[in-house]
């Protein structure tokens, strides 16, 4: 038995195919299947049927689950000699949601790159339900996004809140108005982004908008980036709500159209998430303290929150 062949077995497992676990593996379909075939041999059990999808076996899924504790053991002993050399390298998978990575990414991406040049970041945008998926079939090491999530195989490392501010055409009442209330919002003059984004139920949550008929149809119109959101509200009017790092870079003249709720302040939750099995824990907690040490002052904790289920 060798830790590639149980490499191996958890890819299989994961995604349930032959070639798609090799290629992740970096190995030829062949070798890959030998070796599984290999560990079934030298345990004498069956830990895959060769159906497609490939099924794992009720004694395969007790062996892989003792698999990744192995491994996570393995990895967990190159962290602790790495960090008696005083070594920081390796590569990390990170997904982050769309609606975060143009306005994260830019605060704490150079630094964190500059200070730890043996570190490999490999990062994509993605949505919620894919960054969970590719979690937990580890396509990903860790996701940066809204939390909480509630699912027991995930650990969730709070970053901070982000406020949400609304941004008001100067045709709207509300344009008029110092500070709101979720209630003060025309659900008729809204732009949303398109489903799919997490953005977009927790500005429905925070609204507390049903999806009754006739607001379903007033949100044909839906956007796919929050830049795409705000364009809207400039040329056509209306409201949309924005996260507070997206609200940053913008121009006075801008600025001028934002208008923040009443305390306690509306806000998602933005954590940095992974397996809880992840065994890369020194790599994640330095990304966690570049991410921390690089916000803007404004985004220091506040004692005051709502914070808005995803």
């Amino acid at each position: 038995m060798t830790l590639v062949q149980l490499e191996y077995i958890i890819a299989l497992d994961a995604l349930k195919h032959f070639a798609k676990a090799a290629a992740r593996c970096h190995v030829t379909q062949p070798s890959l299947s030998m070796q599984v075939q290999k560990l079934e041999e030298e345990l004498g059990i069956q830990i895959f049927i060769r159906t497609n999808p490939v099924t794992t076996t009720e004694t395969g899924q007790i062996v892989i689950e003792q698999a990744k504790k192995i491994l996570a053991e393995a990895h967990m002993m190159q962290d602790i000699v790495q960090q008696e050399k005083n070594i920081v390298a390796g590569t990390l998978k990170i997904g982050i949601i769309p609606t975060l990575a143009p306005y994260l990414l830019p605060q704490f991406l150079q630094a964190f790159i500059k200070q730890y040049p043996q570190v490999r970041l490999s990062i994509h945008e993605l949505t919620t339900e894919n960054i969970v998926r590719q979690l937990k079939n580890g396509t990903v090491d860790a996701g940066i996004m809204a939390t909480p999530l509630n699912i027991p195989e995930l650990k969730e490392d709070f970053l901070f809140n982000e406020e949400f501010v609304a941004y008001v055409s100067r045709k709207e009442k509300l344009f008029n108005k110092k500070y709101l209330l979720p209630d003060d919002i025309d659900v008729h003059s809204m732009w949303l982004l398109e489903e799919g984004h997490c953005l977009r139920n927790q500005v429905m949550n925070l609204c507390a908008l049903q999806k009754d008929a006739s607001i379903e149809k007033h949100f044909d119109y839906a956007a796919g980036s929050i830049e795409t959101l705000k364009h809207f509200v400039d040329k056509n009017g209306g409201i949309t709500l924005l996260p507070e790092l997206a609200t940053y870079n913008m121009s006075s003249a801008k600025k001028n159209m934002l208008r923040y709720f009443k305390n306690p302040a509306p806000v998602r939750e933005v954590s940095l998430v992974t397996l809880k099995t992840f065994s890369k824990t020194r790599l994640i907690n330095i990304l966690k303290e570049t991410i921390m040490e690089s916000l803007p002052p404004q985004m220091e904790r506040k004692k005051k929150v709502d914070v808005i289920p995803v």
